[in-house]
């Protein structure tokens, strides 16, 4: 017998608030055991505002975390962040499809938090391409949604929605679109796309700056939900919940940045009575 299973092929989040060491947080509070594919290194510089280098790491020694993840020990979900090019994207891809992996949660990771320019959008295009096709779900925010479907700046539910639905014509099964703290509305709002009908997803809107992390959090609290075996409909709104909570508990780390509380939800939110112990099966 054994844990559920969850793989993040994403970044390494020196400062430990996004990235893999996000995923693995949020893994560990639902229940599911978690295993890593590092992509690249991230590492802040203090000396030099907080600036974000970052180092790749190379495709061959990507594949070797694949192969001894899925192919020695199987997975019921996986989730993708930071991938950084398009090798990267190829070699994930490749696998994923290689070995049938169907609970695949991609967020779309182009930038560090804060930036609001596409660096390399023929990397993009290839993770619209190659790895967005293969997907669940897609979870972008506002400025990946608008890469993703070739539209200019979003600023309106509308305009998440019309963006839902073109990035969902690109093979994936639901999508989510993440409105964030960009988004001029007075909740906290998401749009969910099936392929057929639109969701509007409201939360109370909390005024922190304390959101690194964020995304990532939300996206393997999706990943996590479906390799327990929860309906993508059933994994997003407990998803929402989770990182509601934790934003609502986020902290500051230093004068830069302030990561999100992955422990919220057990220990304050509506969660903080239910029983979050792993559920037994053997990993498929």
């Amino acid at each position: 017998m054994s844990m559920y299973k969850a793989l993040t092929i994403a970044g390494s989040d020196t400062s430990g608030g996004a990235g893999i060491q996000a995923d693995l947080k949020t893994f560990q509070e639902r229940g599911v055991y978690g295993m890593t594919a590092l992509t690249v290194i991230v590492a802040q510089d203090p000396h030099n505002d907080w600036f974000h280098n970052v180092f790749p790491i190379d495709v061959k020694t990507l594949e070797a975390q694949l192969e001894t993840v899925i192919a020695g020990i199987g997975v019921n979900a996986v989730k993708t962040g930071m991938l950084g090019s398009i090798d990267i994207i190829e070699m994930a891809a490749g696998k994923i499809e290689k070995y049938g992996l169907k609970n695949l949660v991609v967020d779309p990771v182009m930038v560090c938090k804060g930036a609001d320019e596409a660096l390399h959008p023929e990397t993009n295009e290839c993770l619209r391409d190659v790895l967005v096709p293969k997907a669940l779900v897609v979870t972008p925010n506002l400025f990946e949604a608008s890469q993703l479907s070739g539209m200019g700046p979003i600023k309106t539910v509308e305009q998440m929605k019309e963006a839902a639905a073109k990035i969902q014509e690109r093979g994936a099964k639901y999508v989510i679109v993440k409105g964030g703290g960009k988004l001029e509305h007075e909740a906290a709002v998401d749009v969910l796309y099936d392929g057929k009908n639109f969701e509007v997803l409201e939360s109370e809107r909390i005024a922190t700056t304390y959101t690194h992390g964020a995304g990532c959090t939300y996206s393997a609290a999706i990943a996590a939900e479906l390799a327990k075996g929860k309906t993508a409909r059933e994994a997003i709104e407990l998803a929402k919940a989770f990182i509601t909570e934790a934003i609502r508990h986020s902290f500051p780390l230093n004068q830069y940045v302030g990561p999100t509380n992955h422990a919220a939800y057990r220990l304050y939110g509506p969660g903080q009575h239910e029983n979050l112990q792993a559920e037994v099966s053997p990993a498929k």
